[in-house]
Order: structure tokens, then C-alpha cells, then sequence
């Protein structure tokens, strides 16, 4: 089991304001996006992969694959919910579904890399640590892509504050902040109090302490 507990993405590039497609994708319930993907509505899968491309695409670099070897695992998990999503039976369990499918292309990725590292060589990888490994990624990946979904749960500008103030590498000064949110400067600090008890409360809902 792993511990729930609010983190920063660590080898996960800091992004800025969520896309007006991206904040419309996290108004669409799982069930709803399963249902309009399975019926080939466009537009629902575009909602499904803004949704969790970044859930996809931590999971290969927590394994430590390079990008060019991620972009791969991520056009096959896409290509995976293609074939696969009409057998989920249960459309709340698709981000673990997705964490697992991704997980295992990583594994299958970094065996066949050990494969050609160890041709004619004597030496086994050391199959008994890819378990635990794997486990604590899936953990890691459960805990952000819930801080990810809280953030995405909280009103617009809140949202937008809280990604310009704590997701922009380098973030924003105050004042184009409030230029871009039109608000006055000085009420940026009792509206990021304001926006994190919302944020708060969204991540105590999802267990987090």
C-alpha cells in the first residue's frame, strides 16, 4: 500500500494553464468518456487523451526510459485503449487501467532493451526487483494523477491561479498574474488562500492528509 499524500511531479515537466479543450475534458465523467469513445465519437477520445497524457506519459519516465522511448509507450497505450476500452467493465477504473497497461508496456520496453544489452552476455537482469519497482510507480502515479484531478475539480480561475503560481517553470510574477486574471495585484495573496482551502478540501475527499 502507499501512503497518500499531496507531491510535486518530480521528472514531470511544470505545465501552465490547462487548454480550454483540456479543462472541458475534466467536466466528462470517466463513465461518459468510456461511453462516447466506445460509440466513436471523436471528440471523446481527444477528451480522454487531454485528460490523462500526462498520467501516461509520468509512468515511462519514472521507469527512467528516455523520451524518445516514452513517445513510444505513449502511442501504444493510445493504441491499447483503442482495441481494449470496449472490454472495461467498469468505466471508474480507468485510470488504474491505464496505469497498468502503461506500466506493463514500460516493463515490456525496458526488457527487450535488457535483451540486447545482455546478448552473449553471462549475466540475468534482476527480474526479483521489477515488482516492488513497479508497485511504487503505480503508487506515485496514483497520488499525482489525484492531485492532477483535485486541481482540475476546482473553479476556473482558482485552477488557473494555483497552475500559474505553482506549475510554470519560471513562475509568473504577481502582477502579469493578475494582468492575465484581471484582478488587482494585492488581492492575489487572500485569493490564492481562498483557492488553496478549495484545493484543500477537493484532495482531503480523494484521501489525501
Amino acid at each position: 500500500m502507499c501512503a497518500k499524500q499531496a507531491s510535486a511531479e518530480p521528472g514531470v515537466e511544470r505545465r501552465g494553464p490547462a487548454s480550454e479543450h483540456a479543462a472541458g475534458a475534466a467536466e466528462w465523467t470517466d463513465t461518459k468518456l468510456v461511453r462516447e469513445c466506445i460509440r466513436g465519437n471523436e471528440d471523446a477520445w481527444g477528451a480522454l487523451i487531454d485528460k490523462y497524457k500526462r498520467l501516461i506519459f509520468s509512468i515511462p519516465m519514472k521507469y527512467g526510459l528516455s523520451q524518445a522511448d516514452a513517445a513510444d509507450v505513449f502511442q501504444n497505450v493510445c493504441l491499447d485503449l483503442l482495441s481494449e476500452l470496449p472490454k472495461l467493465r467498469e468505466p471508474k477504473a480507468l485510470p488504474k487501467w491505464i496505469m497498468q497497461v502503461t506500466s506493463h508496456r514500460c516493463l515490456r520496453q525496458k526488457h527487450q532493451a535488457q535483451r540486447l544489452e545482455l546478448a552473449g552476455d553471462d549475466a540475468k537482469p534482476l527480474d526479483g526487483e521489477v515488482a516492488p519497482i513497479a508497485e511504487r510507480i503505480l503508487c506515485e502515479a496514483a497520488e499525482e494523477q489525484s492531485l492532477r484531478d483535485a486541481i482540475a475539480g476546482i473553479p476556473p480561475r482558482c485552477r488557473q491561479l494555483v497552475e500559474m503560481l505553482f506549475f510554470e517553470d519560471p513562475p509568473r510574477a504577481y502582477n502579469e498574474i493578475a494582468s492575465s486574471l484581471g484582478i488587482a495585484t494585492g488581492s492575489i495573496g487572500f485569493i490564492r488562500q481562498r483557492c488553496l482551502e478549495k484545493l484543500r478540501k477537493r484532495l482531503g475527499e480523494a484521501g489525501f492528509q
